[in-house]
């Protein structure tokens, strides 16, 4: 819905950035080590979140008036992303390379389940949920739910513990959603 909020209106405002470029970091990583690991179901999940994400930054990028911020930003991911695949490659050993990764895919899952939160002050002082994407909350629950239990299926603490915070983040939304009804929201 985000999406088709930026093309009806030609503008990204009220849309945060970071939410999709943390989202595709977290997606990269996860096809990255679901490949390690030869998991079909993360590499074809996270290959089309990836893409999908990819796909929202530029779209963001173009109807953003304030592109060179944000391309710094993407600059900053794309290094990170390089870097981290340098150091999978050269610096870690076989042996302890899955461990390594799964702790950096953990450390992006939790970034990206705690990027909305940025928010939270700013709904709270202004008593609005305006900033906070309804169904962005709905979909954060369903995927951070349905890997948890994956997770919990296969017994990967890689998988399971970072999508625990993406549950709890979206409760707290949800109550936001509940206690500054929309109704509730005063026009700018």
């Amino acid at each position: 819905s985000d999406l088709r909020q930026i093309l009806a209106t030609k503008s990204v405002e009220n849309i945060q950035f970071l939410p999709f470029l943390t989202t595709d970091a977290n997606n990269l990583s996860w096809l990255g080590y679901g490949c390690l690991k030869g998991d079909g179901t993360l590499i074809t999940v996270n290959a089309i979140g990836a893409a999908l994400q990819t796909l929202y930054i530029l779209v963001y990028l173009y109807y953003s008036p304030a592109k060179r911020p944000l391309l710094l930003q993407v600059l900053l991911l794309l290094a990170v992303v390089v870097t981290g695949c340098g150091y999978f490659t050269i610096m870690v050993d076989t042996g302890t390379r899955l461990t390594h990764l799964g702790l950096f895919c953990s450390v992006f899952t939790i970034s990206m389940y705690l990027s909305p939160l940025a928010d939270l002050a700013k709904v709270v002082r202004s008593k609005s949920t305006r900033c906070l994407s309804f169904p962005l909350t709905v979909t954060t629950f369903m995927a951070s739910s349905s890997w948890t239990l994956y997770g919990l299926q296969l017994h990967d603490p890689y998988i399971t513990v970072p999508n625990v915070p993406g549950i709890v983040t979206s409760l707290v939304r949800f109550w936001l959603f509940q206690r500054y009804r929309r109704e509730q929201d005063k026009p700018y």
